[in-house]
């Protein structure tokens, strides 16, 4: 079927259209009162280059109806989140659209519209581009989800509670695990994830029931229909390649850093972290390294290798101390922003080493752990005794991924040091070829095997090697090839 049957066989209703190319990529998105009357609009009279360019890639259109134009807004931007489509770059990148806001780093989250994105963890959807329309979606969603609306939680009951539209945490209504499955429900619903987030609240309903809680069925089973009826039976996201359910895992992160704050008795959850471990063989090609993890993800960008250069012999605080004062006195030096949270790769005397260094160079606000390899104990910046923390417990998975991480990324450089130790020791017989040179050749054929495998004119490109010098390489390796040694 072409695109101009399938036009004429769209519904004449609210809905979201989806544009696919050739490859059966989404590029575009839209939502309409009339899904029929839009895209007889785009595909008439194209009114710009751009929506020229559009239709011209066009290769085949889809629908999915809406109960109403809220619902169509919410779900077009879930869907241009999602797809990222071509020709949706106003939608994508204006930073001057509303968006809803989720506080899911707060025991009990709120959602509210912004246009102002910050760091603390919170989750954002959209941007949506009708104002108007966002806040009669925002006031749909409260009757389908009753999170609370107050900045502070109060100590009695506010009139939402009495006309449906919060279940009263602030007098224990509700407990932070069932207020957190709401939270979890309406991220479903806000990524588009109909089928989904009935699926989970049919879980609900039936657990509720299996315990007795009748009443609390019946309110789940009353909230399914008014999602049908909200979403449409149809509401399904497009089958194609997806990056899978962001916003709950964002929330499971969010999760972590808020119990790894309540356990550390940190004053707010720890955004920005930076571990450190240090690796070496009998205290040779020791080497530092540093990971940061930012949102409770690894953010490599920041990433940060030490060879130690101050240290001789098997002395891990040492090094420890090295590599704490080299990244913190450069932070200083240019005035950059500090971590919320100090990981160490070891137990109390590591611990007390980079305190130690931190405390010299004036930084005393950063909190500082040190994880104990042995035991899986945790140092804690204010307490003698180590923390045992429960091996599943949110806090404890987070902090042996970023130990972890930290491990892995030491050990890597380690034997990336090694190795190029053992290649450059090959090269050492040839006469006139110093370290610098060396390191020139093995940097530019990537190994000595390629080395050894070079014509003149191939060694000639390397910086600083001449004809003479390359003649001089070739000359060997192929002297040694054909001496067997």
């Amino acid at each position: 079927m072409d695109i101009k049957e399938k036009i004429k066989k769209a519904p004449d209703s609210c809905g979201v259209y989806l544009i696919k190319n050739a490859d059966g990529d989404i590029i575009y998105v839209g939502k309409a009162v009339s899904v029929k009357k839009r895209l007889r609009s785009h595909f008439r009279r194209p009114v710009s280059a751009k929506q020229q360019a559009m239709v011209e890639s066009a290769h085949d259109i889809d629908y999915i109806p809406a109960s109403s134009a809220e619902t169509a807004l919410l779900l077009e931007a879930a869907l241009v989140k999602r797809y990222s489509p071509k020709y949706n770059a106003a939608l994508k990148d204006d930073k001057a659209y509303p968006v809803l806001k989720l506080t899911i780093h707060e025991d009990f989250p709120r959602l509210f519209i912004t246009r102002r994105k910050i760091a603390d963890g919170s989750l954002y959807f959209g941007p949506y581009t009708n104002a108007k329309l966002l806040r009669k979606a925002l006031k749909l969603m409260g009757r389908l989800f009753p999170l609370r609306s107050c900045r502070i939680i109060p100590g009695k009951p506010c009139l939402d509670f009495y006309i449906g539209g919060c279940l009263a945490p602030c007098i224990g209504k509700i407990t932070r695990q069932d207020y957190k499955r709401i939270v979890e429900n309406v991220i479903l619903f806000l990524e588009g994830e109909s089928e989904q987030l009935k699926k989970s609240l049919v879980e609900d309903m039936n657990k509720a029931s299996s315990e007795g809680n009748f009443e609390l069925a019946a309110y789940i089973r009353d909230q399914i229909k008014a999602i049908s009826s909200v979403t449409g039976a149809e509401a399904e996201m497009p089958a194609q390649k997806t990056t899978g359910y962001a916003g709950r895992r964002l929330f499971r992160i969010s999760t972590q850093l808020e119990d790894l704050r309540r356990r550390l008795n940190l004053s707010k959850p720890p955004f920005v972290i930076e571990a450190f471990d240090v690796s070496n063989i009998a205290g040779k090609e020791a080497v530092g390294s540093m990971v940061v993890f930012k949102n409770g993800r690894p953010f490599k960008d920041d990433y940060r290798k030490f060879k130690i250069k101050t240290v001789r012999g098997i002395n891990d605080y040492s090094m420890i101390r090295e590599i704490v004062n080299r990244r913190y006195s450069r932070l200083l030096k240019e005035r950059a922003t500090l971590p919320d949270l100090i990981l160490i790769d070891g137990g109390k005397g590591h611990l007390l080493s980079a305190k130690k260094q931190l405390r010299k160079l004036g930084i005393w606000q950063v909190p500082v752990i040190g994880i104990a390899k042995s035991f899986e104990l945790i140092y804690t910046h204010e307490e003698d005794e180590p923390l045992g923390l429960d091996p599943s417990s949110p806090a404890s998975l987070l902090i042996q991924r970023i130990r972890d991480e930290a491990h892995r990324f030491a050990i890597s450089y380690h034997r990336l040091l090694r190795r190029k130790k053992v290649s450059l020791s090959e090269l050492d017989d040839i006469h006139g070829i110093g370290s610098v040179k060396k390191r020139l050749l093995v940097e530019y054929f990537g190994s000595v095997d390629e080395i050894k495998m070079a014509e003149i004119d191939d060694l000639t490109r390397v910086k600083y090697i001449d004809e003479k010098q390359a003649r001089k390489i070739y000359d060997y390796f192929n002297r040694v090839s054909k001496q067997g040694i």
